[in-house]
């Protein structure tokens, strides 16, 4: 396969994954309580928007880079 094929293939497959997550979800340690050598922490889950139009132009793109790939030199 060309190179340019597999970013294609490599941007539709990142493009369709940000469709269907919308976003990109962590967990952090946070430090609540702090008395010496008693410690309270919490986990907090914080998450990361993806707009839909990201994955769309992801998507765009590899189709794009797909055809570009498939084209024979003249």
């Amino acid at each position: 396969m060309k190179p340019l094929s597999i970013a294609g293939i490599v941007l539709i497959v990142l493009g369709l994954a940000a469709l269907a997550y919308q976003g990109i979800t962590y967990t952090t340690r946070e430090t609540v309580v702090d008395l010496g050598p008693i410690q309270a922490t919490a986990e907090r889950q914080k998450t990361v928007p993806l707009p839909p139009v990201l994955g769309i132009v992801a998507v765009a793109g590899g189709v794009v880079l797909l055809i570009a790939g498939a084209r024979k030199p003249k």
